[in-house]
């Protein structure tokens, strides 16, 4: 049941149960805390272990805590009516006729107090200095020495924050560097133990948020020493490098190391962010380590209606950046997609979305279009798809081989479509079955889709004789069964993905030897690792920094002369290729394929109005220009990866439906929602978890025939490679922290009414919160008031009581060199803001 009680002469509505910390912050009032987190509440009571760990050795507890235990930071101590002596406010719970005063003289003394004993043994030397501000603490006006100084947390720092709201006392003792131990070299978090605040924070969150109890704290000296309960290194201490420590942290004492700069979730989600789709990783591996299968492909489909194509295919970007890297290797996410796609068959078949009477048509069934075509589906449109070929599913059929993605895969993985009433009408050229135009007037939107279908050519002397092929035509007669063998040797020409494809099916149809020549250098090629590393281990002999200089032969080939690249790439990272011409190389050869590239087949434009630019339709986002028609994919984008085809078809749906008049969320939710369990367990050796790769067969057997590469991983095995991801999303469900209230007021009468008619510094700040003007005064109330209703280029003030109001000024101005380098525009005394302004 709710009720009433009254904080600093206001009435607030409060529930049972509720803490006066928690009843003040709902009700606007700011009360200082320290130990007490949102994610965790008090910490009072917490119990210390009997031991933790440093380098310097094992340090046990002495029994010199409270009998009850922790008693907190004290700064939230607040005064109730009828009760002797101040409460803390984070865990007194609030009782009907309450009344509460927040803040007092009595309260801020005694508060002033508490923070002493806080910032006596951590460093505070920097926020005692008046240029604290934007310094960079690389050097020191004042000579405090390095170690003396804050963290590089100087300036963003909650303790900080904290501090200077609540007042540092002016006799605060000198910190002595106490030469703790620094942990600076383990992976992903930094540790400084001369930082710690004990505050307790990284402890709780540690055992109550997450289960894994790697951090405890014993008493000495009356004093809460943090540590690892069971070695020095988190590693060894069985931590889950989950960041929930430095996240609740307020000081510097656990942070982030590399964390990239930008938005902070892609920063601790770069498997998320990197991935074109944008698939919810975690949340997926999180439920196959759970062996919720279903849900777990569910959660994918939401965003990739193929996963069991990209499982085998895609070169998975959200890999490279994993954090669990940082450990010993990347998690198999790619291979856990593809399991979900095996094991999860248990959803139940999709259908439609509510119709919204709008007909789109999807030109090219290959990812880009058949993805666009399946969320506008699901988003009740209703859609036709035009393919030219006989079969959907585009270069995934018609040119990637057998080994990598078997027909009977694809078509299990398409037939998802069948119940969305997509209309598919194959054998369909457009420009000359149908016109495009004809197709744009019968529909509301229409999606080109078409894809980068031909192979790219390059004048090549003996490019016309017999023997030699292009690459993607080489790849769909074999996917055809046109070219069922190879005698002889082979040699291909590129670098990239489609020309690791050709020499691999080379390899596979007998060919006596097969050599590959790039122009690229071996850290330049283009084609992924991985792939490189699997066509050597077949057998495939890698030429990079050479180029085709002639293929030789009368009527048919005999061999290629290569010439050596110096470079490929000008100083302004153009494709511009410098040879020399002095160094060549000859080889007999009997076939020549040349894949150096892909190009779009925009026939179908020809007296449209749609623009082309480099062999691509122009685009602003997925839009042409024309009105209703979009286009994305390679055809729009250049040659790129199925997933970025896929991501794109579905970001164009998007956009599709936004201009039919929808929300542009065409994203269906698939999965049951909910949070994930935020506690996690401790698991025995977690860090040294090494990674589990997908069975793979040896490379003599696998060179022999075009049965799949790689298989799938086991049951258990996908559970303990699932169960190796370290959860870095649990970090997003961690509150933010409340801070106080913003010391920059926006310059209108309601907050200029609320300052005391004293003497102080007043400082005047533009919209983009710049400083332009620092003035004392004897009367910061008129100051401020006297610029009301000018047209000054003043929106937000703050102000600085003090009697002494001419040296607070010089030190406030000093403070503002230290930082920008420059005098703001009325620098004081001498100008009249008026004619500043």
């Amino acid at each position: 049941m709710g009720f009433t009680v009254r904080i600093d002469g206001e009435e607030v509505s409060v529930d049972a149960g509720m803490t006066i910390l928690e009843a003040a912050d709902a009700a606007g009032v700011y009360i200082p805390r320290l130990c007490h987190h949102p994610s965790l509440g008090s910490s009072h009571g917490l119990m210390p272990v009997d031991v933790v760990h440093r380098d310097d050795g094992e340090v046990r507890d002495d029994g010199s805590g409270t009998e009850g235990g922790f008693t907190g930071c004290r700064l939230c101590l607040v005064e109730v009516d009828g009760r002797d002596g101040p409460v803390t406010a984070c865990d007194a719970p609030v009782e009907p006729g309450m009344s509460v005063a927040t803040d007092s003289d009595a309260l801020r003394a005694e508060r002033r107090k508490n923070l002493a004993s806080i910032l006596r043994s951590h460093p505070h030397a920097c926020l005692q200095c008046a240029q604290r501000e934007g310094c960079s603490r690389t050097q020191c006006s004042t000579n405090v020495p390095e170690d003396e100084r804050c963290c590089p947390l100087l300036g963003r720092c909650e303790l900080q924050t904290v501090a200077l709201h609540v007042g540092i006392p002016e006799d605060l003792t000198k910190y002595r560097f106490a030469g703790l131990p620094r942990h600076l070299d383990e992976p992903l978090f930094a540790r400084d133990s001369n930082l710690c605040i004990s505050c307790l924070r990284c402890v709780r969150a540690c055992r109550d948020l997450r289960g894994v109890e790697t951090l405890g704290f014993v008493y000495r000296d009356g004093k809460a020493v943090v540590g690892p309960t069971r070695s020095a290194n988190f590693a060894d201490a069985n931590c889950r490098f989950c960041g929930a420590c430095a996240e609740v942290c307020p000081t510097g004492a656990i942070v982030d190391k590399g964390l990239p700069m930008g938005d902070r979730d892609d920063a601790l989600l770069p498997c998320v962010a990197n991935c074109p789709a944008g698939v919810n990783v975690p949340r997926y591996l999180d439920l196959i380590a759970k062996g919720d299968h279903a849900r777990a492909l569910a959660v994918i489909r939401e965003r990739i209606p193929f996963p069991g194509i990209l499982g085998r295919i895609c070169f998975h970007p959200c890999e490279d950046d994993c954090r669990r890297a940082d450990l010993n290797s990347p998690m198999g996410i790619c291979g856990l997609k593809w399991f979900a796609a095996d094991n999860g068959r248990a959803l139940p078949p999709l259908s439609p979305g509510p119709s919204t009477g709008k007909r789109v048509a999807v030109i090219g069934a290959g990812p880009a279009g058949l993805s666009a075509a399946y969320h506008l589906a699901l988003a009740g449109h209703r859609v036709t798809v035009f393919e030219a070929e006989d079969k959907p599913g585009g270069m995934l059929r018609y040119a990637i081989p057998d080994y990598r993605l078997p027909p009977e895969v694809l078509d299990a993985e398409l037939s998802i479509l069948d119940g969305l009433d997509i209309e598919l009408r194959t054998g369909t050229r457009v420009g000359r079955d149908i016109r495009l135009d004809a197709i744009v007037d019968g529909h509301d939107a229409v999606f080109m889709g078409t894809g980068a279908c031909l192979s790219r050519r390059i004048p090549v002397p003996g490019a016309d004789l017999d023997g030699v092929l292009w690459g993607l035509d080489f790849l769909r007669s074999v996917k055809a069964g046109a070219v069922s063998s190879m005698e002889g040797s082979v040699f291909v020409i590129g670098g990239g993905n489609v020309a690791m494809d050709v020499a691999r099916s080379a390899v596979r149809l007998g060919a006596s030897s097969v050599r590959l020549a790039c122009l690229e250098s071996r850290d330049e090629m283009p084609a992924h690792e991985w792939e490189i590393e699997e066509a050597a281990g077949e057998g495939v002999e890698m030429h990079p920094s050479w180029g085709p200089r002639a293929i030789t032969g009368d009527r048919s080939i005999s061999g290629i002369e290569l010439v050596r690249c110096t470079s490929v790439f000008n100083r302004d990272g153009r494709f511009a290729p410098t040879f020399c011409d002095s160094e060549t190389r000859s080889f007999d050869c009997d076939h020549v394929v040349l894949a150096i590239g892909q190009a779009s087949d925009l026939e179908c434009l020809e007296g449209t109005e749609v623009r082309v630019e480099r062999g691509a339709i122009a685009c602003d986002g997925f839009a042409t220009g024309v009105p209703g028609v979009f286009a994305g994919g390679e055809v729009s984008r250049g040659p790129a990866s199925v997933v970025e085809a896929i991501a794109d078809g579905a970001a164009a749906a998007a956009a599709i439906d936004v201009h039919l008049g929808g929300t542009g969320d065409v994203f269906s939710r698939l999965a049951v929602p909910g949070e994930p369990d935020p506690f996690v367990g401790r698991v025995e050796g977690f860090a040294a978890m090494g990674r589990t790769a997908l069975p793979k067969r040896p490379a003599e057997e696998r060179r022999a025939d075009f049965r799949p590469v790689e298989s799938c991983y086991s049951a258990e095995q996908a559970v303990a490679e699932a169960g190796r991801c370290l959860r870095c999303d649990l970090r997003l469900l961690i509150e933010p922290v409340t801070l106080p209230p913003d010391r920059w007021l926006e310059l209108n009468e309601e907050n200029v009414s609320s300052v005391p008619a004293i003497e102080g510094v007043v400082q005047l700040l533009d919209a983009d919160r710049r400083i332009i003007v620092i003035r004392g005064t004897q009367d910061m109330r008129a100051e401020l008031a006297s610029k009301l209703g000018t047209a000054t280029k003043a929106r937000f003030f703050g102000i600085d009581p003090d009697p002494m109001y001419s040296k607070r000024e010089s030190e406030l101005m000093q403070r503002y060199l230290q930082q920008f380098g420059r005098m703001p525009e009325g620098d004081g005394a001498g100008d009249d803001l008026d004619d500043l302004f």
